[in-house]
């Protein structure tokens, strides 16, 4: 995620800041305005989350227009869950909820200990997801986006489970917890599992509908992931009723072994890997890394600027490639030195590069 900056001190903030720790002022951002707003009261309300805000400026006041006006998202002011802000024009029609917020339609029941504080993670994510997907254009009237369902186990019933249809994202809010997150790792064989890795991939799903189906770019699709019409269901059970597959017979093709076992989920994990690049790309650009790889001589080091994904002109797919070896051998490199796991645990072949490439010229086409 890029670097912020508090509009009336000018000091750094950052995407979830919801007040600047050197003026006080308090912060959301706008999806609106893809900016970090600095805000200052607008109205004598009695509560200060709940009355109307409007957009610290420094400009001058001749000629200039009112300053806009906002309001914090409701689960921001009921429930702490939210660092949002939405025009207060819009608020009554919206019951108050930003543009992240009001794409989640269902809630576990947060009157459930841990329930609050596992749909208020989750929400987080969603709100990085929702970012990087709107700055690559994928969210507007005319390209909604997935809505969400977060979703608890209840006794009796069936267990929850993650995945999309239709259009919805459902996810069991017991992801939130590291410790069965983790338990479910090790238990599917995964070297990666996080909640925004799941928002991610289970987006991708929804967006090949969008984006391959709709668009008409099956034929293509099928020349490099293979014919999706293969039976969905059974293609998932033979892949966990197996024992792992080792990295030479899954590697080559793709960017991970759960992404052999279906063209859609080949495509999600590959989109969801997509996602990992730019938002990385982004964030690197934005503290504005150079690094170089040491040689055996000084003269032999080879060094990379990070590109910024966002930029115009956009830098191409093989730029950010060029870029993207380096930086997640420093981030492993760094991880490892505090005792971590690699964050980035993958090594992408030439060919699951190919069906990378293939998602980056498919968003750039939309």
């Amino acid at each position: 995620m890029r670097l912020f900056h508090c509009g009336q001190c000018g000091s750094l903030v950052f995407f979830e800041s919801v007040q600047c720790v050197h003026c006080g002022c308090t912060l959301a951002f706008s999806p609106e305005d893809m900016a970090m707003l600095a805000l200052a009261p607008a109205d004598d309300g009695d509560h200060a989350l709940s009355r109307t805000w409007q957009r610290v400026t420094t400009r001058g006041s001749d000629g200039a227009a009112p300053p806009a006006q906002y309001q914090l998202c409701t689960n921001r002011t009921t429930y702490g869950a939210c660092t949002f802000a939405l025009p207060a024009a819009d608020a009554q029609a919206h019951g108050g909820l930003c543009a992240a917020c009001r794409r989640t339609r269902v809630l576990p029941d947060l009157s459930v200990p841990d329930n609050l504080r596992r749909w208020s993670q989750i929400e987080t994510a969603k709100r990085h997801l929702f970012y990087t997907l709107a700055r690559l254009g994928l969210l507007s009237t005319q390209q909604p986006g997935p809505v969400y369902e977060f979703l608890a186990d209840v006794a009796g019933a069936p267990p929850v489970m993650t995945g999309h249809a239709q259009g919805v994202v459902t996810l069991n809010v017991a992801e939130a917890d590291d410790d069965e997150r983790a338990r479910r790792r090790q238990a599917m064989h995964e070297p990666y599992r996080t909640l925004l890795g799941h928002l991610r991939h289970e987006s991708g799903h929804y967006y090949w509908e969008e984006l391959v189906l709709r668009a008409g770019h099956v034929d293509a699709f099928r020349a490099l992931f293979g014919d999706e019409r293969r039976d969905y269901a059974q293609a998932l059970q033979a892949h966990y009723q197996r024992a792992p597959l080792p990295a030479a017979q899954w590697q080559p093709q793709h960017v991970s072994a759960y992404a052999a076992a279906h063209p859609w989920e080949d495509w999600a994990e590959t989109w969801a890997h997509y996602l990992h690049l730019v938002d990385l790309l982004e964030t690197a650009a934005s503290f504005q890394t150079r690094m170089a790889i040491p040689g055996t001589t000084p003269d032999h080091a080879q060094h990379y600027a990070m590109p910024d994904p966002f930029a115009q002109p956009a830098p191409g797919f093989d730029a950010m490639v060029s870029a993207w070896m380096p930086l997640t051998l420093l981030l492993n490199s760094l991880n490892r030195s505090m005792g971590q796991r690699d964050a980035y645990p993958f090594a992408l072949s030439t060919g699951a590069l190919r069906k990378l490439r293939f998602v980056h010229d498919t968003v750039a086409r939309r």
